[in-house]
């Protein structure tokens, strides 16, 4: 019998509305709502076009799919999601990002089944950051500036570089993506009801340093903004909510002190171009350079509305030095507990493919963003996840971690 929730969870997720499939398929509107209704069955050949179009076999339509043997939706809340966005509250968007995140780490719990993690260092900083904010009386950008420096200092980052940014982000324990997002999206974050944090990169062709600030303002957002219901928020609260991530990156992303002795070698503060050697040793944009650089007092208002209009008239806010040469870090933490449980025997990919989910290696591709070769090959680039500390539940080791 054809199942239609497990249809409607998959349309969803591709944020397609039953227009938009009933047109893919060829049949209406109304054929694809009894489908997803159980009011009747669609035919082989349609059956056969929606495997094409969602990457799952054909078998999947016909069994309870993983989200309802697992109750992922229980642990995704919609109104959770951050977004870096151009646009607010769009729900069909924001559902789709949600269900697309109830795949995502109900893949992650399978992985991860058989082993168990020390306490993570952003479950440890989340929690010292929200009891100094419910008991300060410092003033919000103050705020802001002390839970950056706190961040920096537990993530363990280095005074002087952002070079292991993203390595030190997922080794602290949360889980970032790339995603097809779209054009309006640039990123997203959250926590799930389990306290596992995510962070969804737009996977559209963007410099490194644009993508740490991304990244840098999804983090701001995990430690900021923990619970807030965000697609409650009215555009002046997003608006405010989103110059505080911002705040938060730049501060995080540039250290005063180390970033103080740096501006001060600049000869001639108001032209982007004497930022190019700061650009590379701290891989941010020239845009945040300046910005930062104006925040802390080493830059006039009029001498930053001069460096903007510079960056303007060189169109480096398209395009800046250095963009095509500063390679792109990319998530590395999922594919190399892929490999650890693989190597060791604790995971059988193939069978998780064919029969728990019933999908295409094609299907974990668009799902985690991570290239496609990966899963049939296991290609890793090795680095240290702290993966030394995850136990073999099997091996009954005795002390706790």
């Amino acid at each position: 019998m054809f199942i239609g929730e497990n249809l409607t969870n998959l349309r969803i997720m591709h944020g397609y509305s039953r227009k938009q499939l009933s047109d893919m398929i060829g049949v209406t509107e109304q054929a694809v709502w009894q489908y997803e209704n159980n009011y009747t069955s669609p035919k082989l050949q349609v059956v056969q076009a929606l495997k094409e179009i969602f990457k799952v076999k054909n078998k999947y339509f016909y069994s309870d799919d993983i989200l309802s043997r697992t109750a992922g939706s229980e642990n995704i809340h919609v109104m959770n999601i951050a977004y870096r966005s151009k646009v607010v509250n769009v729900l069909s968007k924001t559902q789709a990002e949600a269900k697309h995140v109830e795949y995502l780490d109900t893949f992650v719990d399978q992985i991860t089944a058989r082993l168990r993690y020390p306490t993570m260092n952003i479950i440890q900083l989340r929690d010292e950051v929200i009891r100094y904010l419910n008991t300060t009386k410092d003033s919000r950008p103050e705020q802001i500036n002390t839970v950056a420096k706190l961040a920096r200092e537990n993530l363990q980052f280095r005074d002087y570089t952002n070079e292991d940014l993203l390595f030190l982000i997922e080794k602290s324990g949360v889980f970032v993506f790339e995603k097809a997002i779209g054009d309006e999206i640039d990123a997203y974050s959250l926590w799930t009801n389990k306290d596992r944090p995510y962070i969804i990169l737009g996977n559209i062709k963007r410099s490194s340093a644009r993508r740490n600030f991304d990244i840098a303002h999804e983090l701001g957002h995990l430690l900021l903004h923990y619970r807030t219901e965000f697609t409650s928020l009215d555009r002046k609260e997003h608006r405010t909510i989103e110059k505080e991530a911002d705040l938060f990156a730049g501060i995080f992303l540039l250290p005063e002190d180390e970033f103080r002795a740096d501006v001060k070698t600049i000869m001639h503060p108001t032209n982007p171009d004497a930022y190019i050697d700061l650009k590379e040793k701290w891989n941010v944009s020239l845009q945040v350079l300046g910005y930062r650089s104006a925040h802390i007092g080493l830059m006039t208002s009029k001498d930053h509305r001069n460096f903007y209009a510079a960056l303007h008239r060189k169109s480096y806010l398209k395009r800046e030095p250095l963009d095509e040469v500063i390679p792109i870090q990319k998530p590395m933490k999922v594919k190399t507990i892929i490999d650890l449980v693989s190597n060791k025997n604790l995971l059988d990919l193939h069978q998780l493919l064919e029969s728990d989910w019933k999908v295409e290696e094609s299907f974990l591709h668009r799902l985690t963003g991570i290239d496609a070769t990966f899963f049939s090959k296991y290609l890793v680039r090795q680095q240290d996840f702290g993966l030394e500390n995850l136990v073999h539940l099997s091996d009954r080791v005795s002390e706790r971690i």
